[in-house]
């Protein structure tokens, strides 16, 4: 499964909870690609402190790819604030994750089904209001945009227009 994530997304933090513990084991989980490797039993916090410190290190390498500006609209995906006309809006884990799926891809139709695989890791129907929901308070942030406007494509996703009409 590792060597598929690896093809597919190499950046993706990647932590081996396992009960196999030896050391021809661990080696082979690194090899592989892991980013860590924790063994059974393990206490919850170590597990938190393991997931904090994979995600730190990922931010930390990829800092000039977390910023994103279009038009008057800058996103700062590390920090999770969206500059909107000098304004700054702090946003959720959430919102930020759609705002850097939409600003990567300006003026084309983001899926919702992408926008539910990034967010939560699966396509769920029930995630789709979820998802509205999400979508709707981001509206009405980027209504602030003179360069930015957030469209529904009916049944599809999503469009992030770089020039509101007239």
């Amino acid at each position: 499964m590792v060597r598929l994530i690896r093809l597919t997304s190499p950046s993706v933090p990647v932590l081996f909870l396992t009960a196999r513990t030896a050391l021809d084991d661990v080696v082979k989980g690194f090899e592989l690609g892991a980013g860590d490797y924790l063994r059974k039993p393990f206490q919850i916090l170590e597990l938190v402190v393991r997931i904090k410190a994979l995600l730190k290190r990922r931010f930390q390498g990829a800092a000039e790819d977390t910023n994103l500006s279009i038009g008057d609209c800058t996103l700062d995906f590390a920090s999770q604030r969206l500059e909107i006309g000098g304004v700054t809006i702090e946003l959720s884990h959430t919102d930020a994750v759609i705002v850097d799926e939409l600003f990567r891809h300006p003026n084309e139709v983001v899926e919702a089904k992408t926008l539910m695989y990034r967010i939560w890791q699966n396509d769920d129907y029930n995630n789709l209001n979820r998802l509205h929901g999400f979508i709707y308070k981001l509206r009405k942030y980027l209504s602030k945009s003179t360069s930015l406007e957030l469209l529904n494509v009916r049944g599809v996703g999503y469009k992030l227009a770089t020039s509101k009409p007239v």
